[in-house]
């Protein structure tokens, strides 16, 4: 028996999508592979559909990444706040640090200085304030928070490609050109030698953010 006309257009039709669905496809894509992997015809097939059903959601790549960038930050853990400048910055960037420590994709897209989610700007404010606080004027208050920005940025970056290249299971090109140093050459380096690669990958974060944020106070004097 001939099916219904309703029932024939909707067959082929693709499957009714939402955002939350869109959002979570897309962080699939993200995590597998890389920002640069996420396209709208690439999420379209993640999600059984077609890249202009995606369009009735979002309105571009640009827009899912907001969307992703403000999901995740208003996740993140806000720490207590000290009453002394010092300690504060510490504890919101260390705070910063870890909340984005599992992410490095969103360090990747905000390090571009172009997409930034309104829900992130709790760190930088707080820092700044606390810079103020600390003696700093306005300006060298923002410098000091971009300081602190690039060191934090750079750090997570570095340890993910690093993780990302000890998964591999074989010696990284960095640890063999250190087993074998030219003494006459870099006499330093090559007393250090094999230790290069164990002491590099200890975390010192928490030491060098100490060492920044006084150098960064004491120009308030």
């Amino acid at each position: 028996m001939p099916q219904p006309t309703s029932e024939r257009r909707g067959a082929g039709r693709p499957p009714r999508i939402s955002r939350p669905e869109i959002l979570a496809a897309a962080r699939a894509v993200i995590d597998a592979e890389g920002v640069a992997k996420l396209t709208m015809r690439r999420l379209a097939r993640e999600v059984g559909s077609t890249p202009m059903a995606l369009y009735h959601h979002v309105r571009d790549k640009e827009e899912l990444l907001l969307l992703l960038l403000a999901e995740y930050a208003a996740g993140m853990p806000r720490p207590a706040l000290p009453d002394d400048p010092r300690e504060r910055i510490l504890a919101v960037a260390t705070g910063m640090r870890d909340g984005l420590a599992g992410c490095p994709w969103i360090v990747e897209v905000l390090a571009a200085d172009d997409l930034l989610a309104s829900e992130a700007l709790w760190y930088g404010d707080r820092i700044v304030d606390a810079f103020m606080a600390g003696g700093l004027a306005t300006e060298a208050a923002v410098h000091a928070y971009r300081a602190i920005w690039y060191y934090t940025a750079g750090e997570i970056i570095v340890r993910a490609s690093a993780g990302r290249r000890a998964e591999a299971g074989r010696p990284t090109y960095r640890e063999t050109v250190f087993a074998d140093v030219d003494a006459a050459e870099y006499p330093r380096l090559a007393e250090i030698g094999a230790d290069w690669i164990p002491l590099t990958a200890q975390d010192a974060y928490a030491d060098g953010l100490s060492a920044l944020v006084d150098g960064l106070l004491a120009r308030a004097a």
